[in-house]
């Protein structure tokens, strides 16, 4: 059989197109590409975050429109979340954001419910509203050890 240099190139360069095309989808669902073209900072503190990691979506009505680009400690050792938002996003000064769970055990996001003030906030500033993640282990944790237990601490007896 004879070698064909023409055959030989096209099957090198459908090799290369293919490793090109893996090493791209492994950025991208990796994650390591950023995300939507930020600018506009933001910055909201919780008592507990729940898991909620870096390059998390920050979400809109549905709609994506930044990520968490750092999670810190803030003085009063509360979790301070700093956001990257899409430039030109106007949010009410009275906007919340709350930490909520992607299905029953999916990954953790923020949601900015959107307030009705007339004044927009501006870059850098910190969101005055927030509502920290639930934990579903400390809820069922309550459920159990409380039951049976009346308001002032002490057993009800059983019927």
């Amino acid at each position: 059989m004879t070698r064909a240099p023409a055959r030989d190139f096209l099957v090198g360069c459908f090799v290369l197109a293919g490793i090109a095309a893996i090493g791209y989808l492994s950025v991208r669902v990796g994650g390591l590409a950023g995300g939507p073209p930020g600018g506009f900072k933001l910055y909201a503190s919780f008592d507990e975050i729940g898991g909620l990691k870096r390059r998390a979506p920050v979400v809109v009505s549905g709609v994506e429109v930044g990520q968490v680009t750092a999670i810190t400690l803030d003085e009063s050792y509360r979790a301070r979340v700093e956001l990257d938002l899409t430039p030109g996003l106007a949010l009410p000064v009275d906007t919340s954001a709350s930490i909520v769970t992607e299905g029953v055990l999916g990954d953790r996001y923020i949601q900015l419910q959107l307030g009705g003030d007339t004044q927009f906030l501006e870059n850098g500033e910190d969101l005055s509203f927030t509502e920290s993640a639930v934990i579903i282990e400390r809820m069922i944790g309550k459920l159990i050890h409380n039951v049976g237990i009346d308001a002032d601490g002490k057993t009800e007896p059983e019927e």
